[in-house]
C-alpha cells in the first residue's frame, strides 16, 4: 500500500511538472528598456519567450546558437567581433528571425526597411539576408565612428546623425539602455570563448 501511495505521490508531482513546463512565460520591453515577463500576457505587446522544460528555463524561445555558422562566415568577410554580433542580435531580437519592433525594425538585427532596402536585404526576415545586411551595417557603422564601439552601437540604435549630431551617445534613455546592454551581453559572449 506504501508503495501504491508513494507511486501515486510521484504521478501527481509528474503532471503538475508536465503542466507547469508547458506554461509559456512572455516578454516584452518597455520604451525606458525594462522587461516585463508575465504567464497571462494583459497586452498584444507581450510575446511568448519560453518553451520547452523548467528545467532548462532560458527567457529565449530561440537557440542562440542556430546561426553561429553563418555570423562566422560575415564576421570574417566584414573582419567584426563575432561576440560583438551575437551581442547585437541578443539585444535586438533574442535571436527571434521573425522580429519586428513597434517602429518596424524586422528580423535578427532589427533593421528598419529603409536601412534593409539601403543594404539591399530582399527579405530581412530571411535570417542569412538579415545577418548579411545587419552586420555590414554595423561594420559601417564602426568605419564611421573609428572604430569606437560604445558610439558604433548608439548609432546602429538612434541612427547616425544622432550620434554625429552630439559626438557622443545621444541623450536617448532607449539608446542609453541599449549600449549598456549589448556591451554587458559582448562580455558575456567572450567570456563563454
Amino acid at each position: 500500500m506504501r508503495y501504491i501511495r508513494a507511486a501515486a505521490f510521484f504521478s501527481i508531482l509528474l503532471l503538475i511538472n508536465v503542466s507547469a513546463a508547458t506554461a509559456e512565460i512572455y516578454k516584452y520591453t518597455d520604451e525606458r528598456g525594462v522587461m516585463h515577463f508575465t504567464n497571462m500576457p494583459t497586452s498584444p505587446k507581450y510575446r511568448p519567450v519560453v518553451t520547452g522544460t523548467t528545467s532548462s528555463i532560458s527567457f529565449s524561445s530561440f537557440n542562440d546558437r542556430q546561426y553561429d555558422h553563418i555570423i562566422r562566415m560575415l564576421c570574417r568577410e566584414h573582419q567584426m567581433d563575432f561576440a560583438l554580433v551575437k551581442a547585437v542580435i541578443k539585444a535586438e531580437s533574442a535571436f527571434n528571425p521573425h522580429a519586428v519592433s513597434r517602429k518596424g525594425a524586422q528580423g535578427l538585427m532589427q533593421l528598419m526597411p529603409g536601412t534593409a532596402r539601403d543594404l539591399m536585404v530582399d527579405d530581412p526576415f530571411d535570417p542569412y539576408d538579415n545577418l548579411r545586411g545587419g552586420v555590414r551595417y554595423l561594420r559601417q557603422m564602426l568605419d564611421t565612428f573609428g572604430g569606437n564601439v560604445t558610439l558604433a552601437l548608439a548609432a546602429y540604435n538612434a541612427g547616425p546623425g544622432a550620434v554625429q549630431s552630439s559626438n557622443a551617445v545621444p541623450p536617448y534613455p532607449e539608446t542609453r539602455t541599449y549600449v549598456r546592454r549589448v556591451l554587458q551581453y559582448h562580455r558575456e559572449y567572450l567570456s563563454m570563448r
